[in-house]
């Protein structure tokens, strides 16, 4: 991919990482889940105090994949960032687009200065297993259990 261009993401770009965030929620069958608006989303990205930042790639002036985190603090450890979404739109991957932004996310965890980066994957997700594998990410959580407590 020749014209692939790799930056931070900004409010215009809300839109279409809510279509991809949508696209991943139906891979995951658990489209019905996603409540959030696109107004609290860009509030959230972009508002006077933003919580998330993302990297996309485009090509043709379309995003293709990005990755969305935030920082997450440990009190043993420090600032991580922690990976919410990574995506690649279907019909593009397999073409190195997703080794483009998680590299890049990679060298904006660095340049933050954190202390690593934490994502959560499905273990029946084989692709993205295989994908993570490739970076010798360590499973840490087998003795954890993810809660969590809605207020809606």
């Amino acid at each position: 991919m020749n014209d692939l261009v790799v930056r931070k993401a900004v409010r215009e770009d809300c839109k279409r990482l809510m279509e991809l965030v949508h696209e991943l929620a139906v891979y995951e069958k658990a489209a019905h889940e996603i409540t959030v608006t696109l107004e609290h989303f860009e509030e959230s990205g972009f508002g006077d105090n933003p919580v998330w930042w993302a990297i996309v790639a485009e090509s043709d002036h379309v995003i293709r994949g990005f990755g969305l985190f935030f920082i997450r603090y440990r009190t043993w450890k420090g600032q991580y960032m922690f990976l919410e979404d990574f995506v690649v739109a279907r019909d593009f991957r397999g073409k190195g687009i997703g080794k483009i932004i998680f590299d890049r996310l990679i060298e904006e965890a660095k340049e933050r200065k954190l202390k690593g980066m934490v994502w959560q994957v499905f273990d029946w997700n084989e692709p993205a297993i295989n994908f993570y594998k490739k970076y010798d990410g360590v499973i840490f959580n087998k003795e954890w259990i993810d809660v969590f407590l809605p207020f809606e």
